[in-house]
């Protein structure tokens, strides 16, 4: 675990990688389901076949959403923390599709750690989540965390 007065001295430097994510068609049926977006491109692979992605290919917010499950595999919480929760994002750009059947992972470079007083640290991540063998990332997005450390 990192300690807060660390913070300053990881900034700009890549913390954590995380495990290789599989993003096959039931995935994508069950998120097409959960969020009623059933858009032929997701979830009907004779229509998506005929389009340029030459298949069906998952929902750019299905990448998006797994970007947790890759924090927790990359990202050690503070030391002391509490808890942690979303705080938003600065940017994001979903870059390439994610073809189904394609293995995503992220990698969280640390942007900037602010003390907000109070125990809580505003932490920005790069996030850039790769696509298994594509020369192309998925998605880039400037992450904002906020993590609650005791006795802060």
């Amino acid at each position: 675990m990192t300690k807060p007065y660390d913070l300053q001295s990881l900034i700009g430097t890549e913390i954590g990688v995380s495990r290789w994510i599989t993003v096959d068609q039931a995935r994508i049926d069950a998120f097409a389901e959960i969020t009623e977006d059933r858009q032929f491109i997701h979830i009907d692979p004779v229509a998506a076949k005929a389009t340029p992605f030459g298949g069906t290919i998952a929902h750019g917010f299905l990448t998006l959403s797994l970007a947790s499950a890759m924090s927790y595999d990359a990202v050690k919480p503070l030391e002391g923390v509490v808890m942690g929760v979303n705080y938003g994002f600065d940017k994001l750009r979903f870059l390439a599709p994610v073809p189904a059947g394609s293995k995503v992972r992220g990698r969280f470079k640390l942007l900037s750690a602010e003390d907000k007083g109070g125990g809580r640290w505003l932490l920005k991540h790069e996030l850039t989540v790769e696509i298994e063998g594509a020369d192309k990332p998925a998605l880039i997005a400037e992450w904002l965390g906020m993590q609650m450390v005791a006795g802060g």
